[in-house]
């Protein structure tokens, strides 16, 4: 409706949800009577920064396609869902347990944040990531929760970073980036619950047998480019696998032998 001021809404001390999208919004402080809030949604808005007094039992803020540069001053105790999607992020700095211990969501595709470095969330369980300009992941290791990880449409050509300690991680989302190494596919063999890996358009995928490669390196997957793993699948990269360990094993007994 093209609003630049809200502060008629002072006097609604109240209210629990509030959608405020698609204005012309520059300030939210008018907001800060409403200490009953629970669920915000300012997407389309003019706003620079996502900075707000703290709301003691906020839950969910979408902060969709503003002009946000930062996430500083985000310090919600139960907020669980935070969105910025299609903002001008370019750090995770400014996020931590100590004022999220609550959050479980968080969604910032479209930013510009080259690397993953900063986030210090242990409880986060869902973690959107496309279209970032992502190069590195680090700083994963803390994420010990999480289940979900979207990483499609970066620019992501090694994949370490993942750690054993992210033992609930289960879907991986790499579609559109740079993987070209199955050396690089190997690395995730440290997620002992990955279940669902999507590797499509990425160079990787052009060579042959991709499928079973894939399958050989990470045989608890049960889906791989959201095609569920046949037991015909299994039972063949199971055999390519015993065959390389076989092989394996035969050099370093042909090594020690040379050594004796």
């Amino acid at each position: 409706r093209g609003l630049t001021d809200i502060s008629l809404l002072k006097s609604f001390i109240h209210l629990r949800y509030v959608d405020l999208s698609e204005n012309k919004l520059q300030d939210l402080s008018p907001l800060s009577s409403l200490t009953e809030l629970l669920w915000l949604k300012v997407d389309g808005n003019l706003l620079t920064s996502a900075c707000m007094q703290e709301f003691s039992y906020l839950q969910v803020i979408c902060f969709d396609r503003n002009r946000i540069k930062d996430m500083e001053g985000i310090t919600h105790p139960r907020l669980a869902t935070l969105s910025l999607k299609e903002n001008k992020i370019q750090t995770m700095l400014g996020l931590s347990q100590d004022q999220l211990f609550s959050l479980q969501v968080l969604e910032l595709r479209g930013n510009k944040l080259k690397s993953t470095a900063g986030l210090s969330l242990p409880k986060l369980k869902k973690l959107y990531l496309a279209q970032t300009n992502i190069r590195s992941l680090e700083g994963l290791e803390g994420l010990e929760q999480l289940e979900t990880l979207h990483l499609r449409g970066n620019k992501l050509e090694t994949l370490d970073g993942f750690s054993s300690s992210m033992k609930y991680l289960q879907y991986i989302n790499l579609r559109n980036n740079g993987i070209s190494s199955f050396q690089e596919v190997e690395k995730l063999q440290v997620l002992p619950t990955l279940q669902a890996l999507v590797l499509l358009e990425n160079p990787c995928a052009d060579e042959p047998n991709y499928r079973l490669e894939v399958l050989a390196l990470l045989p608890h997957l049960q889906r791989l480019d959201k095609e569920v793993v046949e037991q015909d699948e299994q039972e063949e990269a199971m055999k390519i696998r015993q065959t390389r360990q076989e092989e394996k094993e035969k050099v370093r007994i042909a090594w020690w032998g040379e050594e004796e």
